[in-house]
């Protein structure tokens, strides 16, 4: 059913004719909940929670992933370069705590808080509060960073903010530019017009986006942390449980890779190692996505390896960007000095 969605959202296909007289009417009604929703925090009726720090969103309006957590690695790692404390907050999709906020530690597990959230700390070494509620979040780590990034969280109006950042899925766009579940999007397309910085993951980027490309490492092996270059294994078993596994796919057959089988999962799909272990028999190696290998490394084996990317954003937009940050960062003073 979920392809199905996919392919009505992103290539027109015909069940989303016959699928309309459900989908329409409850598209109309999330849109009018959205709004109504939207305008309640910005006309005071619901009161918005204030940082006592620049708050910066990295978000979209589209369902699914679109490369939203590389953009907030790479702007902690910028950020810190420049002597800036850094902290991120995140849903903690994938994750069930006991408790919340939950500040992520060395121990903290993806079951616990996500996998996002622990790809974030274990890459950047900043600190990492995930909850349900992001005001919540912000309110735990405020105190001890000069700024604070939402890694998703557009649509969370209950959390001001002082920058907005949309991701956008440069191959894909917007599908058929309709609501949710008619469409992918979240908020109409009209809502780009009020963000601050707009990046486009991949394609041809358009007018006032910042181009973005994902750049691959060498592998590195889940266990022993060795590398490799991507053309240097033979069949090759591909997972990837992410917003549009594809892209990892298409990556790999770009540096050489043609995998035996490729395995597509659900974004913050939960794996089990049997299931894993199976599916490695069909060749080996497996490969994986790094937001995948935090998941699976309690239980890794000695050909189960992952690729990591770096978001790669163009010049001069993108210090563009990181300079608005620093100039709002002045603004507030710093907390953490």
């Amino acid at each position: 059913m979920a392809n199905l969605i996919e392919k009505i959202w992103f290539e027109r296909h015909p069940a989303g004719w016959a699928l309309a007289p459900v989908f329409w009417p409850l598209s109309k009604l999330f849109g009018w909940i959205s709004r109504r929703r939207r305008h309640a925090f910005q006309s005071g009726k619901k009161v918005a929670y204030r940082a006592s720090v620049p708050v910066v969103v990295v978000g979209n309006i589209t369902a699914g992933g679109n490369g939203k957590t590389p953009v907030v690695i790479w702007l902690v790692e910028q950020l810190q370069a420049q002597g800036v404390a850094v902290g991120v907050v995140s849903r903690g999709y994938g994750g069930k705590s006991d408790h919340y906020p939950l500040r992520l530690s060395e121990r903290t597990t993806t079951a616990e808080a996500g996998d996002e959230p622990v790809l974030i700390a274990s890459r950047t070494c900043a600190p990492v509060v995930v909850s349900p509620n992001r005001s919540e979040a912000v309110q735990m780590l405020e105190k001890d960073v000069d700024v604070i990034i939402t890694d998703d969280g557009l649509q969370h109006y209950a959390l001001a903010r002082d920058i907005e950042i949309v991701v956008i899925d440069g191959q894909r766009r917007f599908g058929n530019e309709q609501l949710i579940p008619m469409g992918p999007l979240r908020e109409r397309c009209d809502r780009l017009s009020e963000v601050d910085f707009l990046i486009c993951n991949g394609g041809d980027a358009r007018h006032n986006e910042i181009a973005m490309h994902l750049e691959p490492g060498e592998l590195v092996n889940l266990l022993t942390g060795e590398r490799r270059t991507p053309d240097s294994l033979q069949k090759v078993v591909a997972i990837a449980g992410i917003g549009h596994p594809p892209r990892f796919f298409a990556t790999l057959n770009a540096l050489g890779v043609t995998p035996v089988h490729c395995q597509p999962f659900p974004d913050h799909q939960a794996f089990e190692a049997s299931e894993l272990e199976a599916l490695a028999e069909q060749g080996e190696h497996l490969v994986m996505t790094e937001k995948d290998a935090v998941k699976c490394q309690a239980f890794a084996r000695q050909n189960w390896w992952y690729l990591p990317v770096d978001a790669k954003l163009s010049e001069p937009q993108s210090i563009e960007l990181l300079n608005k940050i620093i100039e709002v960062k002045e603004q507030y003073g710093s907390p953490s000095a």
